[in-house]
């Protein structure tokens, strides 16, 4: 009996108490002095540091300067760096809403010509200058080696004129030749492209009502051809006559805008994305040599 007393007392001095509680209580303890270290840090703010860091992020994100800060250290974007970018996002959103008014003025005189039956006798361009509205084919609007309007030229030029009328774009009108040499009655091409223009501007001032302090004419000869060959079809096609819709947007706008058209056209061509009605590009078939 005193032996398995004397066993039962050895076993209870091996194990003894179970003091693992204390572990967890001295991590409490030092979450609350770290908490209290932190509480006491919170409440001694160095109020000259704390507005030195509010000016410094203020000028970090393009805000005016308040107060003076230390400039020796890290990165400091100018507010006019900062004023750049927001004006380059200005400029691409008026550049988008310039292409939609120039395209619904293209809607506006391809419906015209459409209720004519003219419809293949231009093409449109809508570029950095503004828009182009193409006569190409010297053969359809003027005779060989002339000047002077012939067949569906003016019936055209009445289609197209009320548009640009109701539009607040100015025009210039420009004459172009093809490579070879013109003949008598105009010794170079610079002579006959520039009559020609003169005869299409004469006609959308006089027939058309285009105030004459919006309007202007130019011709170019054979300096800025629009095809590099020299078969039938290409030499046409470079004997034009170009009626251009000017853009009054800033430089930096228009630079923008062939972008903007590359991408709506990209998008168009997107199976998912419907084909856009009312706007296309009309193409005059061509062929006939001559002047």
């Amino acid at each position: 009996m005193s032996a398995r007393r004397k066993r039962h007392h050895e076993e209870q001095e091996e194990h003894g108490p179970d003091e693992r509680w204390m572990a967890s209580y001295m991590d409490m303890v030092t979450v609350l002095m770290c908490m209290f270290i932190v509480l006491f840090a919170m409440s001694t703010v160095d109020s000259a540091k704390f507005y030195a860091l509010r000016n410094s992020l203020a000028t970090g994100f393009g805000v005016k300067d308040i107060g003076r800060i230390d400039t020796a250290k890290g990165t400091i974007v100018p507010p006019d760096k900062a004023d750049k970018k927001s004006e380059s996002f200005a400029n691409a959103e008026l550049a988008v809403k310039e292409v939609d008014a120039l395209k619904a003025l293209q809607a506006a005189i391809a419906a015209s010509l459409a209720s004519a039956g003219l419809t293949s006798t231009v093409d449109f361009e809508i570029n950095e200058r503004g828009l182009v509205i193409r006569i190409v084919g010297s053969q359809t609007f003027f005779a060989t080696n002339s000047t002077a309007l012939i067949g569906v030229a003016p019936q055209v030029l009445n289609d197209i004129a009320p548009a640009i009328v109701a539009s607040p774009y100015d025009v210039s009108v420009e004459g172009h030749a093809d490579v070879r040499q013109s003949t008598s009655p105009f010794p170079t091409n610079w002579e006959l492209s520039s009559g020609r223009a003169v005869s299409v501007l004469r006609h959308l001032v006089e027939i058309g009502g285009i105030r004459p302090d919006r309007i202007g004419a130019v011709g170019y000869g054979s300096s800025r051809p629009i095809a590099t060959g020299t078969n039938p079809d290409e030499l046409a096609r470079n004997r034009r006559v170009d009626i251009v819709v000017l853009s009054n947007q800033p430089e930096a706008v228009r630079a923008l805008m062939p972008g903007v058209v590359a991408s709506e056209a990209a998008a168009a061509a997107a199976p998912a994305t419907p084909e856009p009605s009312g706007i296309g590009k009309f193409t005059l078939p061509v062929g006939v040599p001559g002047r």
